[in-house]
């Protein structure tokens, strides 16, 4: 059985893209409620199957699968939630962590949220200084209720 624990935060400034290697990545739902979600994502030619369930605190089942890229861009073009998540995906070392910073486009334009996984919920990290509100909570921000109430709608 495969877990997440994952935290959410809002991001101040642009200190953070000193250094960060970013990949475009589009992300559809085909299934979004509060108990499970069926995700598709593309990066690059790479493309995977994703079903998480639901949150308790900050962890949740996920199983991510491998598809073929063909089959990801029919099921992006054809049978997503609308709008398909666009987004730029940063990855940021701070401290021992790596933190995935998602810049996002079109209907969530000018929405930038860092990311965290954590081996437990109690885990300790340092905090970079580009850190802002921590939004873990708030499911505005799951990519899942982006698709369906984009940030540009808010």
């Amino acid at each position: 059985m495969a877990t997440e624990t994952e935290r959410k935060f809002l991001v101040t400034g642009d200190d953070w893209r000193k250094g960060s290697r970013g990949r475009r990545v589009r992300q559809g739902y085909l299934s979004a409620d509060s108990e499970r979600s069926v995700r598709v994502r593309l990066v690059g030619d790479d493309a995977c199957l994703t079903v998480k369930g639901a949150s308790t605190g900050w962890t949740r089942l996920e199983f991510e699968y491998p598809i073929p890229t063909q089959d990801a861009l029919h099921l992006l073009d054809e049978l997503c939630i609308r709008p398909v998540i666009d987004k730029t995906r940063h990855d940021v070392r701070y401290g021992m962590h790596r933190w995935e910073i998602d810049e996002f486009h079109g209907a969530n334009e000018g929405l930038v949220i860092a990311e965290i996984e954590l081996a437990a919920e109690d885990e300790r990290f340092e905090r970079p200084p580009w850190l802002g509100a921590e939004v873990s909570d708030d499911p505005r921000y799951y990519n899942a209720n982006l698709a369906r109430h984009p940030f540009s709608r808010w």
